[in-house]
């Protein structure tokens, strides 16, 4: 437990940012107020929706702050009157301007879901994953007006795992994202926190995901591809075509020597080509003739479904045979 009552202001929006609010909540941290992104459209029924954050927040009657932004002299006033001692930024959506960053006598840091330089950017979880990096973590860094490029106060790692999508390194990286944050918190205010400057030379930058960069091209080989199913999961989620038929995937496995079974690949098959069900997953030709099998998918307004299931579902997609298109624009 932290015992300064030291005055602190916390950023942030979605459930990642909210596992840190709530450690400093537990910890006894003194949260004088709240900032996070402006209710927005949710669902089908497009109700406002407040964010994670601000639903902790509430709970615990902490004031809450949501402007559009910080261009507006009322917002930097409302924000100066908090005379907060730290600013803790966790996934807050906003681009804070030198002004905000010279407020809080000990500045802002940010919990970034990277180990910094590498990741720089909007997307770390997801890159992380579709580059094929063995490692991951967090590094809680003081802010500057450059995008994510202030000097390191301290990083934790965590060794992904072979199956790692972008759903399960979000909760474990919150989770660590706090602990470190606990931690160093008492350095942090009292402004002893001693920083590393980064390597401008090995950054490389996480850009915002697209929807259509979640479309499967098969002229890839199959561990990109696996890759980037597991990147894009939950979010935007991979998908491929089948005539008109749009069809996500949610889970996908390479199939080396052997996992073919009975199956054989057609002479002159191209990527795309479906050579397959082998029992446990419907099998897709990619780059080089390496082998992709398709082990979770879902149909457009139906449930998700293993491939077992929708092979004995009988709908007529992804048949033995079928060559599922490829988008002309990233073929290489």
């Amino acid at each position: 437990m932290t015992s300064s009552r030291a005055p602190v202001v916390f950023a942030g929006t979605p459930e990642f940012a909210a596992a840190s609010l709530k450690a400093l909540i537990d910890n006894g941290c003194n949260v004088v107020a709240v900032y996070t992104q402006p209710d927005r459209p949710a669902r089908r029924g497009q109700k406002l929706q407040a964010s994670a954050v601000k639903q902790l927040a509430l709970t615990h009657d902490i004031p809450v702050e949501q402007p559009e932004n910080f261009r507006s002299p009322e917002s930097i006033e409302t924000l100066r009157a908090y005379k907060p001692t730290l600013m803790v930024v966790a996934a807050y959506g906003l681009l804070l301007p030198q002004l905000v960053l010279d407020i809080p006598k000990h500045g802002c840091v940010n919990i970034h879901a990277s180990l910094l330089p590498r990741w720089r950017g909007a997307a770390p979880l997801q890159r992380a994953i579709e580059a094929g990096d063995r490692t991951s973590g967090v590094t809680l860094m003081q802010m500057e007006a450059g995008l994510d490029t202030g000097p390191m106060l301290a990083t934790i790692q965590y060794d992904l795992a072979k199956t790692e999508t972008a759903d399960s390194l979000h909760d474990r990286l919150a989770t660590l994202g706090a602990e470190l944050l606990v931690e160093n918190l008492p350095m942090l205010l009292t402004g002893e926190a001693r920083p590393v400057v980064q390597e401008n030379a090995q950054a490389t930058y996480a850009h915002k995901l697209t929807k259509q960069e979640a479309r499967i091209d098969w002229t890839r080989s199959a561990t990109v591809i696996e890759r980037k199913i597991r990147a894009l999961h939950p979010s935007p989620m991979a998908w491929c075509c089948d005539g008109d038929e749009r069809i996500r995937v949610l889970g996908a496995e390479i199939i080396g020597e052997g996992g073919l079974g009975s199956l054989t690949i057609p002479a002159g098959a191209q990527p795309g080509t479906v050579i397959g069900f082998n029992g446990h997953a419907i099998i897709v030709l990619c780059r080089e003739k390496s082998l992709l099998g398709l082990t979770k998918i879902q149909l457009a307004g139906a449930k998700p479904v293993s491939a077992k299931d929708f092979m004995n579902s009988q709908k007529p997609f992804l048949r033995e045979g079928t060559v599922l298109e490829t988008p002309a624009a990233d073929a290489a």
